[in-house]
């Protein structure tokens, strides 16, 4: 999907692999397993040294929104703790409860990096977490069903749903405006 806005991207598995990078996509997957896997080389401490110290945007999906809370419900679990949400998981319901429903753009209208116009995005939710609080500092972007399912503080972009599965890429040129904004000259790629 980055390759689909012009951005170069490539996979980051240890801390050395960020380096140059101005933005990180979480994405989706199975959250017990990506946790062990930042954990092992210590990939989870330089995402959070990078972020804070202001170089690297983030962007979780799904899972990659679980990773980035600071809470999830019923659960002590590791996170990032870099996005001021909590989430519950799998709230949406079960494997075969997945569903694909347009998503309304309203939060984006004001931020400086949207360039996407008003047209929904088709969401897809699969197992999806349901955000349950944000914090004060959260701009909550779209909402669906009453839920905020696409929210924003400072470099952190967390959505609910699978913007990656649809041919719409305009959340992801969003996320890639916020991350070469981040980067400074440091960004390299996504």
């Amino acid at each position: 999907m980055l390759a689909r806005t012009g951005r170069a991207a490539r996979e980051v598995r240890v801390p050395e692999h960020l380096e140059g990078l101005s933005g990180l996509v979480i994405p989706g997957g199975e959250s017990t397993t990506v946790e062990k896997l930042i954990v092992k080389d210590r990939l989870d401490e330089a995402i959070r040294e990078r972020f804070r110290d202001g170089g690297l945007a983030l962007f979780g999906t799904c899972m990659g929104l679980i990773v980035l809370s600071r809470g999830i419900e019923g659960s002590r679990r590791l996170r990032l703790g870099l996005l001021d949400v909590a989430v519950a998981r799998n709230a949406y319901g079960r494997q075969r409860e997945s569903f694909e429903a347009a998503v309304a753009l309203n939060g984006l209208a004001g931020e400086p990096e949207w360039v996407g116009g008003t047209a929904p995005v088709t969401g897809v939710f699969i197992r999806a977490p349901v955000i349950t609080r944000t914090g004060a500092g959260v701009r909550v972007l779209a909402v669906h069903g009453g839920r905020p399912v696409l929210v924003r503080e400072g470099n952190a972009l967390g959505a609910a749903f699978h913007p990656e599965l649809t041919e719409d890429a305009r959340i992801h040129e969003y996320f890639a405006r916020i991350a070469e904004n981040a980067g400074g000259t440091r960004g390299g790629g996504v």
